[in-house]
């Protein structure tokens, strides 16, 4: 079985559904609230996790009943926490509104993810041991950089969703192997609105990109051969909360597996288009039958 690290965010969600989010100054009326775990990181954990992966968690949860709950919830999927520390202080948060389209406004407080700054002991071990290392930045860039150089050191395939969106140094960006970013990331990186475009920018910065394209499917661009496009599989979202995490767990199992990139990409696309169709992010996100169930070639 495929072993994949995670050096990431946990986050309990607080999620409020309704109509439409409020503007500035604005109070709208919710219809229901959920506290479901989640974060980048753990999501990402979860998602490669039903995917068929054996999953090691790098970070860092409060000592509260949300990081209790969050540890809890990654254990439950399977997902090894041996590395995920518990400090004095607050679990982090993600303020959600949902919107009956299906889409999402967030708000996040890093809580103990901020004390992730740089790798503990062992946890340069844990990245050795595996075949791939997942990255987001919502912990301090100085931990993420580090932990792509340690995979870098020991050979290790990196992928990074630079969410939220930030300019990246280049002592993260040599270290990158693929990037997976959505279109609002990859235009903000860029200054380049046209997804093409935007990907062919990021194509100077790091060997492989894909930019995923909501209900459009993704794009995938790599240095040494024309760009593909692969659809997603049309579906009517609820909730599309933790789609593009489950898209990058689900991709990273079928590229440590080896499938063909188009392949790769057409797996994980099935793996989001079933979470979109249920509420939260962890909650939705599907296991290893269900996507194989889902997936057509």
């Amino acid at each position: 079985m495929t072993h994949i690290a995670v050096l990431g965010s946990t986050n309990m969600d607080l999620v409020t559904y309704a109509e439409r989010a409020p503007q500035l100054g604005e109070t709208v009326t919710g219809r229901a609230f959920r506290t479901i775990p989640g974060g980048k990181g753990a999501n990402q954990a979860i998602a490669a996790a039903r995917a068929g992966a054996t999953v090691s968690m790098i970070g860092a949860v409060g000592h509260d009943a949300y990081g209790a709950r969050m540890r809890e919830t990654l254990e439950h999927s399977g997902v090894d926490t041996d590395s995920l520390r518990t400090i004095e202080g607050p679990s982090g948060t993600a303020h959600i509104v949902v919107d009956d389209e299906g889409g999402n406004a967030i708000v996040v407080i890093p809580g103990a993810n901020g004390t992730v700054d740089h790798l503990s002991p062992g946890d340069e071990g844990v990245i050795a041991s595996a075949d791939m290392l997942l990255l987001q930045l919502e912990i301090p860039l100085a931990a993420v950089v580090a932990g792509a150089q340690a995979a870098r050191r020991h050979g290790i395939r990196t992928v990074l969703t630079p969410s939220p969106a930030r300019p990246l140094p280049s002592e993260l960006l040599d270290n990158i192997d693929l990037l997976v970013a959505n279109e609002r990331e990859a235009a903000t990186l860029t200054d380049r609105a046209d997804p093409r475009d935007a990907a062919a920018a990021l194509l100077d910065q790091v060997p492989q990109v894909v930019v995923t394209l909501g209900a459009a499917g993704s794009l995938y661009l790599t240095r040494d051969a024309a760009p593909l496009v692969i659809p997603a599989p049309r579906v009517t979202a609820v909730d599309s909360t933790g789609a593009g995490d489950t898209f990058v767990g689900a991709l990273a199992v079928a590229l440590a597996e080896e499938k063909p990139i188009r392949e790769a990409l057409s797996w994980a696309a099935a793996a989001a288009a079933i979470s979109v169709q249920r509420e939260g992010a962890t909650e939705s996100m599907p296991y290893r039958p269900e996507i194989e169930t889902q997936y057509t070639a």
